[in-house]
């Protein structure tokens, strides 16, 4: 058996923190928003600033993504949620932390028959909080939850995200990097 692949799968390791590219506003929501499963449901990032950590994701009702019914398909309204609470705490913890999603649960509440907007935000006490909760080493769990709504605010869909995060040092999960960890340190709004 050849050295060669693990060599070269320990220099991937070495060096994926440094050949990422660097993801400013703009580039960010370009990327996201060619991200091929938001482009088949129709699902645009708005307006991402992870220093104040906000997302704003919206989608249409168009021929691809409605249901059966006619209205959003579920599945296209989870999507909207899905990356975006790890997405902002790893870029507002850095790479000292390692963040995963544990859970996820979504409500229907009501049809989807017009256009959706989720809104989420990570309020700006939250990151000193989940470093005091941290410190020691423990597992820390926090869950987010956004109201997906329509075109007159009422609610369509209610997801809650639950998000592990530990301090690096004491997780199994060390290898975990992201292409956020070559984030420009400047202001992250567009």
């Amino acid at each position: 058996m050849s050295l060669l692949p693990k060599n070269l799968e320990n220099f991937r390791r070495k060096t994926k923190k440094n050949i990422m590219p660097l993801l400013t506003p703009h580039l960010l929501k370009l990327r996201i928003n060619t991200y091929a499963p938001y482009v088949g449901a129709g699902i645009k990032v708005e307006h991402v600033d992870l220093d104040q950590g906000l997302c704003v994701v919206s989608m249409g009702l168009n021929a691809l993504n409605k249901n059966i019914v006619g209205t959003q398909f579920g599945g296209s309204l989870y999507s909207m949620v899905d990356p975006f609470y790890m997405l902002m705490l790893m870029h507002q913890l850095g790479s000292t932390y390692v963040v995963w999603d544990k859970s996820s649960h979504i409500e229907f509440i009501a049809p989807g028959n017009s256009k959706v907007t989720a809104r989420m935000k990570i309020p700006s006490t939250e990151i000193a909080t989940i470093q005091e909760l941290a410190k020691e080493g423990e597992a820390v769990f926090r869950e987010y939850t956004t109201d997906i709504v329509d075109e007159q605010q009422k609610t369509v869909a209610t997801v809650t995200k639950k998000i592990y995060i530990r301090l690096r040092k004491h997780s199994k999960s060390k290898e975990q990097s992201s292409r956020i960890d070559k984030l420009d340190t400047q202001k992250l709004t567009t």
